[in-house]
């Protein structure tokens, strides 16, 4: 796997971050849809009439495994009074007609008589290709997920969104970024016509994050500052709660919570995702993958990996689609002798260091 030209350094960047600029861009950046001209906006009640009228010629067994299709979305979110417009490529994969278990495809009608589907919404970590992670992805997606992973401005690794090249500082716009995708994505759900239409339930939502990605969704579903009401479950995958996103975590309460951290990860340190997980109420659960770094388990294909993409995927079935023999599944599939460890405990104690850029105490 081709790896980014760049790495951060241990000391994160993100304590540089402005607080005042990660208020102001999300309370200004107004969450209008550009769908590609539909105009359309979501429909609370799940399941549209077109989806229910569209044939499939694949029979699968409830809950997949399904063929993966994949269509990309030149998502373009609106200029505000405090910020230009922001181009937000997204890439889509979903429960598709045809063979299972094989390579995804692009363009493949959608599997529509198992939908509508619950949406999960990916964020890549910094100067991470957000296609990096395409093997994890494919999988909540034959898993029976509709799964989007947008590629913020400036912190690709690709060519640069700036004669700077990618700028750290702009994480403090991925909130609102965020949730202008959520409802760019319903709104195509919503629309009649097209790959994604009448495939989404708006009330099965999970956010999904690796390092920033993860400091991001964590915000988007806990924080006040960003917090989108839309999402039922998180995922936060090395991740932390930064301080200059203001306001404190967990004050409006939490949606349940898996955190994924490697013990040996010296970007994303482990007092990181204690931190984040002590402060959590239940219910939440904490995978610590035994000597593991920051991007293996969720780049690199091998048992880790497969690790990761059962729990979060036992995770994902037990929150958004209530199956309730998801959890037990998810503490017996995490739990392996020599490689990892499930915790539901309210407290996994005080963690042997600090975490920088995160809130004191």
């Amino acid at each position: 796997m081709q790896r980014p030209p760049r790495r951060r350094s241990r000391v994160r960047r993100r304590v540089r971050l402005l607080r005042t600029a990660a208020i102001a861009s999300g309370a200004a950046l107004l969450l209008v849809l550009v769908l590609l001209g539909t105009g359309a906006r979501p429909n609370p009640g799940g399941r549209s009439a077109t989806a229910s009228t569209v044939p499939s010629t694949t029979v699968v067994a409830h809950g997949g495994p399904y063929a993966v299709g994949t269509t990309a979305l030149p998502l373009i979110e609106p200029a505000t009074t405090a910020t230009p417009a922001r181009s937000l490529p997204t890439a889509v994969r979903y429960p598709a007609q045809g063979q299972p278990g094989g390579a995804e495809t692009a363009g493949p009608p959608a599997y529509r008589a198992g939908g509508p589907y619950p949406l999960v919404v990916f964020s890549q970590g910094y100067e991470i290709a957000a296609e990096s992670y395409a093997g994890l992805l494919q999988h909540w997606a034959s898993a029976g997920y509709v799964v989007v992973d947008p590629t913020y401005p400036f912190t690709d690794p690709g060519p640069p969104g700036s004669p700077g090249g990618p700028n750290e500082a702009d994480i403090a716009n991925h909130p609102a970024d965020l949730r202008f995708v959520i409802s760019a994505i319903l709104g195509l759900s919503a629309a009649h016509g097209g790959v994604l239409s009448g495939l989404v339930n708006p009330n099965e939502i999970a956010v999904v994050g690796h390092s920033d990605g993860g400091d991001v969704s964590l915000a988007t579903a806990v924080d006040p500052c960003c917090k989108d009401s839309l999402v039922k479950a998180a995922i936060i995958l090395s991740g932390a709660e930064l301080a200059a996103f203001g306001n404190t975590y967990y004050a409006q309460g939490s949606v349940p919570l898996l955190v994924v951290q490697g013990t040996a990860d010296t970007i994303n340190p482990p007092p990181c995702s204690i931190q984040l997980y002590n402060a959590a109420p239940s219910p939440k659960y904490y995978l610590s993958l035994l000597g593991a770094t920051h991007e293996p388990p969720y780049l690199d294909p091998g048992p880790l990996r497969t690790l990761v993409e059962t729990t979060t995927t036992d995770f994902l079935d037990g929150y958004l689609k209530g199956r309730s023999t998801a959890l037990p599944a998810l503490v017996a599939s995490g739990t392996v002798a020599g490689q990892a460890t499930v915790s539901t405990a309210a407290s996994l104690g005080q963690p042997a260091g600090t975490c920088p850029g995160a809130p004191a105490g």
